[in-house]
């Protein structure tokens, strides 16, 4: 399969993603069912965002010619791949870079989602039984060239231990923060609130934290977290909100709500699922040079990502800054290391 083939499949898939085949709506029930967290919702969210911006043909095709993959891949490595769960398809990312760039890959999934991307795998190879020579499921990986592992900070030094004889690329936890002024709109509110709650926070490019002036009014805010009022209806997000709230009671914590989200001042990023922390600041300068980048995915606001935009990645866009597809195309059996992609913490099952 030369380059331009591969990238066929690709499109042609994303078709089959964007329709409405009733194998294709059976597989997304059966991964709701699967697991609570995936709601439809969330489920199609996340496929419209890459069958629009991962498997459009010209992005998908100018995206792939900037990189040293030949027309064929004349020797390609075998490349086991560590995927998260967090949200639906999150690890689609590191497979689509694996197949554009020619190599194999061996594939160990999340047991949060483990029914999507095999039954893609399964269409593509559909369209090319050759893809199955390319993409393997497996319980362990063992006897692979390179890895690329996602995970929490705890297993990423497990990662580290036994994939350190070969190249890999390890990510640990990270999360995202949010810059208000107190001059936003209310559709820019709104808009801020699909990078708080989508995904129920789940997703290293949720925002966990925002960082506002002294003397915010955080009323316009909480309303405009009403968008997101359904997230409660879930058992599993409000068992972690009953639980967050009674913490604070008991603790008599300062806390505000709207009854599907609380907010609490607190000088950590990372909040727990139904939370969002906040901290105030003087100057927007103070908040950078407090911040370690090293858990940070994305800022969104003030000069930075467009409020609405951080669940909305493009392909240049690559986990902890770490260029995927450049790892893949320079194998040459160096050790090669980069930080996380997180998950929000959860309490509760």
């Amino acid at each position: 399969m030369n380059l331009q083939h591969r990238i066929q499949i690709l499109i042609e898939t994303g078709k089959y993603m964007r329709g409405s085949d009733p194998e294709w709506i059976h597989v997304k029930k059966r991964a709701s069912e699967q697991n609570a967290w995936f709601i439809p919702e969330f489920i199609d969210y996340a496929i419209q965002n890459i069958t629009d911006h991962y498997l459009n043909d010209e992005k998908l095709s100018s995206w792939a010619n900037q990189y040293q993959t030949g027309d064929s891949n004349g020797d390609p490595k075998n490349i086991g791949i560590v995927m998260a769960g967090n949200i639906p398809l999150v690890g689609y990312h590191d497979f689509l870079c694996a197949f554009v760039s020619g190599h194999k890959q061996t594939i160990k999934l999340s047991s949060k989602d483990e029914v999507l991307l095999p039954a893609l795998v399964e269409k593509m190879a559909s369209i090319d039984a050759k893809v199955n020579e390319f993409v393997h499921f497996a319980p362990n990986l063992k006897g692979c060239d390179a890895y690329i592992a996602t995970g929490s900070n705890n297993s990423a030094r497990y990662f580290e231990y036994y994939f350190k004889k070969y190249p890999h690329l390890i990510r640990k936890n990270r999360t995202s923060v949010g810059i208000l002024d107190g001059r936003e709109s209310e559709k820019d509110l709104e808009l801020f609130a699909d990078d708080v709650n989508l995904y129920f926070g789940l997703g290293c490019r949720n925002v966990s934290k925002i960082f506002v002036p002294k003397g915010y009014d955080f009323l316009p805010l909480l309303n405009a977290f009403r968008k997101y009022d359904f997230l409660i209806e879930n058992h599993k997000y409000k068992h972690n909100y009953d639980y967050n709230l009674a913490i604070h009671i008991i603790n008599r914590t300062y806390y505000m709500t709207n009854g599907s989200i609380l907010l609490v001042e607190s000088p950590s990023i990372f909040s727990p699922i139904s939370q969002l922390h906040f901290e105030y600041y003087t100057e927007p300068s103070e908040i950078n040079t407090g911040l370690n980048m090293q858990e940070v995915q994305c800022i969104v606001g003030m000069n930075h990502i467009p409020f609405g935009m951080a669940q909305v990645p493009e392909l240049r866009d690559y986990a902890d800054g770490v260029d995927t597809m450049k790892f893949l195309s320079g194998l040459n059996g160096s050790s090669h290391q980069g930080p996380g992609i997180g998950s929000r913490q959860m309490t509760g099952s």
